[in-house]
Protein backbone atom coordinates (compact mmCIF):
# COMPACT_ATOMS: atom_id res chain seq x y z
CA UNK A 1 0.00 0.00 0.00
CA UNK A 2 2.83 2.39 0.84
CA UNK A 3 4.46 1.84 -2.59
CA UNK A 4 1.17 2.56 -4.36
CA UNK A 5 0.81 5.77 -2.30
CA UNK A 6 4.24 6.97 -3.36
CA UNK A 7 3.57 6.25 -7.03
CA UNK A 8 0.34 8.20 -6.80
CA UNK A 9 2.14 11.35 -5.69
CA UNK A 10 4.92 10.86 -8.18
CA UNK A 11 2.29 10.56 -10.88
CA UNK A 12 0.80 13.88 -9.81
CA UNK A 13 4.20 15.52 -9.94
CA UNK A 14 4.86 13.97 -13.33
CA UNK A 15 1.53 15.21 -14.69
CA UNK A 16 2.31 18.69 -13.36
CA UNK A 17 5.69 18.66 -15.04
CA UNK A 18 4.42 17.22 -18.30
CA UNK A 19 2.43 20.37 -18.75
CA UNK A 20 5.79 21.97 -19.48
CA UNK A 21 6.03 19.57 -22.42
CA UNK A 22 8.21 16.92 -24.00
CA UNK A 23 11.60 15.54 -23.06
CA UNK A 24 12.37 18.49 -20.82
CA UNK A 25 9.56 17.40 -18.52
CA UNK A 26 10.97 13.89 -18.20
CA UNK A 27 14.39 15.30 -17.35
CA UNK A 28 12.84 17.60 -14.77
CA UNK A 29 10.90 14.71 -13.29
CA UNK A 30 14.06 12.60 -12.91
CA UNK A 31 15.83 15.54 -11.33
CA UNK A 32 12.92 16.04 -8.97
CA UNK A 33 12.98 12.42 -7.79
CA UNK A 34 16.73 12.54 -7.19
CA UNK A 35 16.37 15.84 -5.35
CA UNK A 36 13.75 14.54 -2.92
CA UNK A 37 15.97 11.66 -1.73
CA UNK A 38 19.40 13.35 -1.76
CA UNK A 39 20.70 14.28 1.74
CA UNK A 40 20.80 17.97 2.52
CA UNK A 41 24.11 19.79 2.91
CA UNK A 42 24.08 20.05 6.68
CA UNK A 43 26.97 20.87 9.03
CA UNK A 44 28.44 18.06 11.10
CA UNK A 45 26.42 19.08 14.18
CA UNK A 46 23.19 19.30 12.21
CA UNK A 47 20.88 22.29 12.07
CA UNK A 48 18.39 23.89 14.46
CA UNK A 49 15.48 25.04 12.33
CA UNK A 50 12.87 27.34 13.85
CA UNK A 51 9.47 27.40 12.14
CA UNK A 52 7.46 30.36 13.40
CA UNK A 53 3.65 30.20 13.50
CA UNK A 54 2.15 31.31 10.20
CA UNK A 55 5.44 31.05 8.31
CA UNK A 56 4.86 30.34 4.59
CA UNK A 57 6.30 27.36 2.74
CA UNK A 58 8.21 29.76 0.50
CA UNK A 59 9.90 31.42 3.49
CA UNK A 60 10.80 28.04 5.06
CA UNK A 61 12.17 26.80 1.74
CA UNK A 62 14.34 29.89 1.27
CA UNK A 63 15.74 29.55 4.77
CA UNK A 64 16.59 25.91 4.03
CA UNK A 65 18.25 26.98 0.80
CA UNK A 66 20.55 29.30 2.76
CA UNK A 67 21.21 27.09 5.78
CA UNK A 68 20.89 23.51 4.49
CA UNK A 69 21.69 23.71 0.78
CA UNK A 70 18.13 22.96 -0.36
CA UNK A 71 19.05 22.93 -4.06
CA UNK A 72 15.67 23.64 -5.66
CA UNK A 73 13.25 25.15 -3.11
CA UNK A 74 10.47 25.12 -5.71
CA UNK A 75 10.59 21.31 -5.93
CA UNK A 76 10.16 21.04 -2.18
CA UNK A 77 7.27 23.51 -2.15
CA UNK A 78 5.60 21.70 -5.04
CA UNK A 79 5.86 18.32 -3.32
CA UNK A 80 4.53 19.77 -0.05
CA UNK A 81 1.47 21.26 -1.76
CA UNK A 82 0.69 18.20 -3.88
CA UNK A 83 0.86 15.87 -0.87
CA UNK A 84 -1.17 18.20 1.34
CA UNK A 85 1.78 18.58 3.75
CA UNK A 86 2.10 22.33 3.35
CA UNK A 87 -1.01 23.00 5.42
CA UNK A 88 0.01 20.50 8.12
CA UNK A 89 3.47 21.81 9.04
CA UNK A 90 3.69 22.55 12.77
CA UNK A 91 5.51 25.49 14.26
CA UNK A 92 8.43 24.82 16.59
CA UNK A 93 12.16 24.28 16.82
CA UNK A 94 13.47 21.23 14.99
CA UNK A 95 16.81 19.41 15.20
CA UNK A 96 17.68 18.47 11.61
CA UNK A 97 20.40 15.80 11.65
CA UNK A 98 22.93 14.77 9.03
CA UNK A 99 21.44 12.43 6.45
CA UNK A 100 18.07 14.18 6.32
CA UNK A 101 16.57 14.49 2.85
CA UNK A 102 13.95 16.97 1.64
CA UNK A 103 11.38 14.17 1.96
CA UNK A 104 12.28 13.13 5.53
CA UNK A 105 12.62 16.78 6.57
CA UNK A 106 9.08 17.54 5.41
CA UNK A 107 7.78 14.48 7.27
CA UNK A 108 9.50 15.72 10.43
CA UNK A 109 7.93 19.17 10.16
CA UNK A 110 4.49 17.62 9.68
CA UNK A 111 4.95 15.20 12.61
CA UNK A 112 5.77 18.01 15.03
CA UNK A 113 8.82 16.16 16.43
CA UNK A 114 10.35 19.34 17.82
CA UNK A 115 13.66 19.73 19.59
CA UNK A 116 13.59 19.07 23.34
CA UNK A 117 15.58 21.18 25.80
CA UNK A 118 16.48 20.15 29.33
CA UNK A 119 16.55 21.79 32.75
CA UNK A 120 17.65 19.91 35.85
CA UNK A 121 16.12 20.85 39.19
CA UNK A 122 18.59 19.66 41.81
CA UNK A 123 17.59 17.75 44.94
CA UNK A 124 17.99 19.96 47.98
CA UNK A 125 17.52 23.25 46.17
CA UNK A 126 15.19 25.81 47.70
CA UNK A 127 12.24 27.27 45.83
CA UNK A 128 14.22 30.46 45.23
CA UNK A 129 17.15 28.54 43.73
CA UNK A 130 14.77 26.68 41.44
CA UNK A 131 13.18 29.95 40.28
CA UNK A 132 16.62 31.39 39.53
CA UNK A 133 17.46 28.38 37.33
CA UNK A 134 14.14 28.69 35.50
CA UNK A 135 14.60 32.42 34.99
CA UNK A 136 18.06 31.79 33.53
CA UNK A 137 16.95 29.25 30.91
CA UNK A 138 16.81 31.00 27.56
CA UNK A 139 14.47 28.48 25.92
CA UNK A 140 11.66 29.01 28.44
CA UNK A 141 9.09 31.74 28.00
CA UNK A 142 9.28 33.94 31.10
CA UNK A 143 5.94 35.13 32.44
CA UNK A 144 6.53 35.15 36.21
CA UNK A 145 9.29 37.74 36.59
CA UNK A 146 8.54 40.31 39.24
CA UNK A 147 5.92 38.16 40.99
CA UNK A 148 6.32 37.15 44.63
CA UNK A 149 5.89 33.60 45.90
CA UNK A 150 2.22 34.06 46.78
CA UNK A 151 1.39 35.43 43.34
CA UNK A 152 3.21 32.55 41.64
CA UNK A 153 1.31 29.96 43.65
CA UNK A 154 -1.95 31.73 42.82
CA UNK A 155 -1.07 31.62 39.11
CA UNK A 156 -0.49 27.88 39.51
CA UNK A 157 -3.97 27.50 40.97
CA UNK A 158 -2.82 26.87 44.54
CA UNK A 159 -3.37 30.17 46.37
CA UNK A 160 -2.31 30.26 49.98
CA UNK A 161 0.13 27.32 49.69
CA UNK A 162 3.71 27.78 50.77
CA UNK A 163 5.86 26.97 47.70
CA UNK A 164 8.82 25.37 49.44
CA UNK A 165 9.19 21.66 48.74
CA UNK A 166 6.17 21.54 46.42
CA UNK A 167 8.12 20.81 43.22
CA UNK A 168 9.85 17.56 42.34
CA UNK A 169 13.58 17.77 41.56
CA UNK A 170 14.33 16.03 38.29
CA UNK A 171 15.53 16.65 34.73
CA UNK A 172 12.65 17.96 32.64
CA UNK A 173 12.55 18.09 28.84
CA UNK A 174 10.45 20.60 26.93
CA UNK A 175 10.22 22.37 23.54
CA UNK A 176 11.42 25.95 23.15
CA UNK A 177 8.79 28.49 24.09
CA UNK A 178 7.33 26.47 26.96
CA UNK A 179 6.26 28.91 29.66
CA UNK A 180 7.83 28.97 33.10
CA UNK A 181 4.32 28.53 34.48
CA UNK A 182 3.81 25.32 32.47
CA UNK A 183 7.20 24.07 33.67
CA UNK A 184 6.24 24.69 37.31
CA UNK A 185 2.84 23.02 36.84
CA UNK A 186 4.59 19.90 35.62
CA UNK A 187 7.07 19.83 38.50
CA UNK A 188 4.25 20.46 40.99
CA UNK A 189 2.12 17.63 39.58
CA UNK A 190 5.10 15.26 39.61
CA UNK A 191 5.76 16.00 43.29
CA UNK A 192 2.09 15.44 44.14
CA UNK A 193 2.15 12.07 42.42
CA UNK A 194 5.44 10.94 43.99
CA UNK A 195 4.34 12.07 47.46
CA UNK A 196 1.00 10.29 47.13
CA UNK A 197 2.70 7.07 46.04
CA UNK A 198 5.17 7.25 48.94
CA UNK A 199 2.39 7.96 51.46
CA UNK A 200 0.40 4.95 50.27
CA UNK A 201 3.42 2.72 50.94
CA UNK A 202 4.21 4.20 54.37
CA UNK A 203 5.16 2.08 57.35
CA UNK A 204 2.66 1.63 60.16
CA UNK A 205 2.62 3.60 63.41
CA UNK A 206 4.48 6.63 62.12
CA UNK A 207 4.14 9.89 64.10
CA UNK A 208 3.20 11.65 60.84
CA UNK A 209 -0.37 12.81 60.44
CA UNK A 210 -0.44 13.72 56.75
CA UNK A 211 1.46 13.49 53.46
CA UNK A 212 2.49 17.12 53.99
CA UNK A 213 4.23 16.25 57.27
CA UNK A 214 6.04 13.47 55.39
CA UNK A 215 7.11 16.08 52.82
CA UNK A 216 8.46 18.35 55.57
CA UNK A 217 10.45 15.50 57.09
CA UNK A 218 11.74 14.41 53.67
CA UNK A 219 13.07 17.91 53.04
CA UNK A 220 15.06 17.79 56.29
CA UNK A 221 16.46 14.37 55.40
CA UNK A 222 17.46 15.73 51.99
CA UNK A 223 19.49 18.53 53.56
CA UNK A 224 21.10 16.31 56.20
CA UNK A 225 22.83 13.85 53.87
CA UNK A 226 23.79 13.41 50.25
CA UNK A 227 24.32 9.66 50.73
CA UNK A 228 21.30 7.61 49.59
CA UNK A 229 22.32 4.75 51.89
CA UNK A 230 22.04 6.98 54.98
CA UNK A 231 18.66 8.53 54.36
CA UNK A 232 16.56 5.81 55.97
CA UNK A 233 18.88 5.74 59.00
CA UNK A 234 18.56 9.50 59.46
CA UNK A 235 14.81 9.20 58.99
CA UNK A 236 14.78 6.59 61.74
CA UNK A 237 16.51 8.98 64.15
CA UNK A 238 14.00 11.75 63.48
CA UNK A 239 10.99 9.42 63.69
CA UNK A 240 12.14 8.06 67.06
CA UNK A 241 12.73 11.59 68.34
CA UNK A 242 9.22 12.59 67.31
CA UNK A 243 7.81 9.51 69.01
CA UNK A 244 9.69 10.36 72.22
CA UNK A 245 8.65 14.03 72.06
CA UNK A 246 12.31 15.07 71.75
CA UNK A 247 13.58 18.14 69.94
CA UNK A 248 14.77 17.29 66.43
CA UNK A 249 17.82 19.58 66.81
CA UNK A 250 18.72 19.63 63.11
CA UNK A 251 20.95 22.40 61.77
CA UNK A 252 19.39 22.71 58.27
CA UNK A 253 16.11 23.94 59.79
CA UNK A 254 17.97 26.60 61.76
CA UNK A 255 19.78 27.72 58.62
CA UNK A 256 16.53 27.94 56.68
CA UNK A 257 14.96 29.99 59.45
CA UNK A 258 17.85 32.46 59.39
CA UNK A 259 17.29 33.10 55.68
CA UNK A 260 19.63 35.70 54.20
CA UNK A 261 21.07 36.39 57.65
CA UNK A 262 22.94 33.07 57.53
CA UNK A 263 26.60 33.76 56.71
CA UNK A 264 27.92 30.19 56.54
CA UNK A 265 28.47 29.59 60.25
CA UNK A 266 25.95 28.52 62.90
CA UNK A 267 26.62 30.23 66.22
CA UNK A 268 25.23 29.50 69.66
CA UNK A 269 22.95 32.51 69.41
CA UNK A 270 21.52 31.06 66.19
CA UNK A 271 20.66 27.81 67.97
CA UNK A 272 18.82 29.82 70.63
CA UNK A 273 16.99 32.16 68.24
CA UNK A 274 13.27 31.49 68.44
CA UNK A 275 12.16 31.18 64.82
CA UNK A 276 9.39 28.86 63.57
CA UNK A 277 12.11 26.72 61.95
CA UNK A 278 14.47 26.39 64.92
CA UNK A 279 14.14 22.75 65.95
CA UNK A 280 16.57 23.35 68.83
CA UNK A 281 13.94 25.39 70.68
CA UNK A 282 10.65 24.17 69.17
CA UNK A 283 9.41 20.60 69.28
CA UNK A 284 8.04 18.76 66.31
CA UNK A 285 8.44 19.46 62.63
CA UNK A 286 8.91 22.97 61.23
CA UNK A 287 5.82 24.52 59.62
CA UNK A 288 6.90 23.93 56.01
CA UNK A 289 9.52 22.00 54.04
CA UNK A 290 12.95 23.60 53.88
CA UNK A 291 14.02 22.35 50.42
CA UNK A 292 13.00 20.21 47.45
CA UNK A 293 13.28 16.55 48.50
CA UNK A 294 14.07 13.84 45.98
CA UNK A 295 12.53 10.40 45.61
CA UNK A 296 14.95 8.69 48.05
CA UNK A 297 14.18 11.19 50.79
CA UNK A 298 10.44 10.86 50.27
CA UNK A 299 10.75 7.09 50.57
CA UNK A 300 12.97 7.35 53.64
CA UNK A 301 10.58 9.68 55.45
CA UNK A 302 7.75 7.15 55.37
CA UNK A 303 9.88 4.00 55.59
CA UNK A 304 12.59 4.73 58.15
CA UNK A 305 15.23 2.16 59.03
CA UNK A 306 14.63 0.29 62.29
CA UNK A 307 17.05 0.82 65.15
CA UNK A 308 17.57 2.64 68.42
CA UNK A 309 19.90 5.51 67.46
CA UNK A 310 18.72 8.95 68.62
CA UNK A 311 21.72 11.02 67.53
CA UNK A 312 24.08 11.41 64.59
CA UNK A 313 27.06 13.60 63.76
CA UNK A 314 28.85 14.30 60.49
CA UNK A 315 32.28 12.72 60.15
CA UNK A 316 33.56 15.37 57.76
CA UNK A 317 34.03 12.77 55.04
CA UNK A 318 30.45 12.88 53.75
CA UNK A 319 28.90 10.37 56.14
CA UNK A 320 27.58 10.28 59.73
CA UNK A 321 28.13 8.35 62.93
CA UNK A 322 24.95 7.25 64.72
CA UNK A 323 24.66 6.95 68.51
CA UNK A 324 22.10 5.48 70.91
CA UNK A 325 22.90 7.65 73.93
CA UNK A 326 23.86 11.25 74.57
CA UNK A 327 27.16 10.09 76.07
CA UNK A 328 28.05 8.20 72.89
CA UNK A 329 26.99 11.17 70.82
CA UNK A 330 29.12 13.63 72.77
CA UNK A 331 32.11 11.34 72.33
CA UNK A 332 31.49 11.23 68.57
CA UNK A 333 31.17 15.03 68.47
CA UNK A 334 34.54 15.38 70.19
CA UNK A 335 36.12 12.91 67.78
CA UNK A 336 34.70 14.17 64.53
CA UNK A 337 33.82 17.81 65.13
CA UNK A 338 35.70 19.50 67.96
CA UNK A 339 39.07 17.88 67.28
CA UNK A 340 38.75 18.60 63.54
CA UNK A 341 38.05 22.26 64.27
Amino acid sequence: MQRIYKRTWYTRVLVALLTVGGVASIILYADFRAFMDTPLELPEQGLALVVEPGKSMAAIAQRLRRQAGLRVPLYWQLYAHLTGSASRIRAGEYAITRGATPRTLLAQLVSGRVMQHALTIVEGWTFRQMLAAIAGHEKLKHTLRGLDDAAIMARLGHPGEHPEGRFFPDTYYFPAGTSDLAFLRRAYATLEQRLSEAWQRRASQLPLQSPYQALVLASIIEKETALPGERREIAGVFIRRLQKDMLLQTDPTVIYGLGEAFDGDIRRRDLLADTPYNTYVRKGLPPTPIALPGADSLTAAVNPAPGDALYFVATGAGGHVFSRTLEEHNQAVRQYQLNRR
